[in-house]
């Protein structure tokens, strides 16, 4: 049986290539991501962190010109959650969509309170490519 999915979004008023540059570039995820902790650095062709929940492996979609997002993110227990992320236009600016599954053991207040860390985060997102820096500051 599938897994419950909540879509989580934040319009950002910046073109979408600007938002998709900013994103995909994975040494940028720290300064929006609260779960990703201070750093993120490649090793063996693989992007680590080290998070509050432990050593975290991430792998990321290619790079692309339809603002797919997409990666797994496996904890050092081995358990992998794939998740869907896209760049899409909304008028001249940008939505940001985060698709989050729950996973089959977590409980009603666990999957609310991923909601609202990866609500929290788009936020933060939002907050800094929408500030007052000129794009050029941002990437």
């Amino acid at each position: 049986m599938a897994s419950e999915s909540r879509h989580i979004s934040v319009d950002i008023n910046r073109p979408p290539d600007e938002v998709y540059d900013y994103t995909s570039d994975h040494t940028n995820l720290p300064t929006w991501a609260s779960g990703i902790g201070d750093g993120i650095e490649l090793i063996d062709d693989e992007w680590v962190v080290e998070s509050p929940m432990g050593r975290l492996t991430i792998r990321f979609a290619e790079p692309n010109d339809l603002g797919v997002l997409d990666h797994t993110v496996t904890l050092a227990s081995g358990e992998t959650f794939y998740n869907p992320m896209r760049v899409i236009q909304h008028g001249t600016a940008s939505e940001v969509l985060f698709t989050l599954r729950r996973s089959d053991d977590q409980t009603d207040d666990e999957f609310e309170h991923d909601a609202a860390t990866i609500a929290a985060d788009l936020h933060t997102l939002k907050a800094l490519l929408e500030g007052e820096n000129d794009a050029d500051d941002i990437a």
